[in-house]
């Protein structure tokens, strides 16, 4: 446990900052999963239009530390040519 006032100080820091990624963590999955569900439903119109809306947030975590930048931009060019690829014709 900690014993001086600086290190009761970092815990609390600590659990706020914890909280607050936790909720962001929380808001980048949820919109990833609405193109998730869009992708899975062959919606490509609502697919693009619920990852143009994610991109922010996606962005966002990034500058807040939250998540790094070449694993958001990762899953943006995936999801990106998974979308692109619900209106391309199968090949055979």
């Amino acid at each position: 446990m900690a014993n001086n006032p600086s290190a009761r100080k970092r815990i609390r820091q600590t659990a706020k900052r914890t909280e607050r990624n936790r909720a962001r963590n929380s808001r980048v999955r949820t919109f990833l999963r609405k193109v998730e569900l869009a992708i899975a439903a062959g919606q490509q119109d609502e697919a693009k239009v619920a990852l143009q809306a994610a991109q922010p947030e996606l962005q966002r975590a990034v500058g807040k530390g939250v998540l790094h930048l070449n694993t958001i931009s990762r899953k943006i060019s995936r999801l990106s040519s998974r979308i692109k690829a619900l209106g391309a014709p199968a090949q055979a």
